[in-house]
């Protein structure tokens, strides 16, 4: 009976250390809304990672540099993702869903090493604009998972006065990306710096959209017009399930020992 305590014992300890190590890794779920009115702003595909905090997109106050711009212009990351991988090789990047208009939903789901990966940024163009786009300034602003993979904020939100210009193209109906006028390859320079900026919106307010409706700002600073909410799920490790079971084979190997 001694040797059994013992056994169970050791195999429980065991067991709480191998699902401990691997408690880190979990699929989380992302879900991006568009909460602004109908017919109000919509958004390029959200772009992602979950990472170490060492990427920095962009600085408020500060020239825009090519990963920023790569989204606030043209809504693509082209120069975003590939910045992000260079700084921070382990991130873990992605993309949720398409162009969100007003009242629409996407979601995706990724796995996570919450060890290796805490923190969460994001990006994605404002629409319709020639350089509006929302994101996290500082790269640590903010911690969604803890190191045994639970959720430290379950959501993100983003009103009107959180949008901001990159401060790199001058602003020009014609040229702006989602205008059904505009032609977001003719671009030109403004050599500003990256800021708050959501009043401009409604210098495109009468003109029709890509998605066929005729825009209308309608926005305050305290507009809420994006949200971000996390679920997560934990992975199983095959390992611990083939300890577990090696586990329940070495109880019966006992019991027939002590029946013995």
């Amino acid at each position: 009976m001694r040797r059994l305590r013992t056994f169970l014992a050791a195999l429980a300890a065991t067991t709480a250390l191998s699902a401990a190590a691997h408690a880190a890794i979990v699929d989380v779920t992302i879900t991006a809304r568009n909460l602004a009115a109908a017919n109000g702003v919509a958004f390029a595909p959200l772009r992602f990672g979950f990472n170490a905090g060492t990427f920095d997109a962009f600085n408020t106050g500060q020239a825009a540099t090519a990963p920023i711009i790569s989204i606030a212009e043209g809504g693509s990351g082209s120069a975003w993702f590939p910045a992000f991988a260079a700084a921070d090789p382990t991130a873990t990047l992605g993309t949720v869903g398409g162009v969100l208009v007003p009242g629409t939903i996407a979601s995706f789901t990724i796995r996570v090493d919450s060890v290796l990966n805490p923190f969460f940024t994001f990006a994605a163009m404002a629409l319709p604009s020639n350089d509006f786009f929302i994101g996290n300034d500082s790269p640590t602003e903010f911690r969604v998972l803890n190191s045994a993979g639970n959720l430290l904020i379950t959501s993100i939100g983003q009103k009107a006065r959180d949008i901001w210009d990159a401060g790199s193209e001058t602003f020009d109906p014609t040229a702006a990306a989602f205008l059904t006028i505009g032609n977001n390859d003719l671009r030109t320079a403004q050599n500003g710096v990256v800021s708050r900026n959501f009043a401009e919106l409604a210098g495109f307010n009468g003109l029709t959209t890509a998605a066929g409706y005729t825009f209308t700002s309608g926005l305050s600073a305290n507009t809420d017009v994006f949200s971000l909410s996390f679920a997560v799920t934990p992975v199983p490790e095959p390992g611990s399930l083939a300890l577990v079971a090696a586990g329940l084979a070495g109880i019966g190997f006992a019991r027939r020992r002590m029946a013995g």
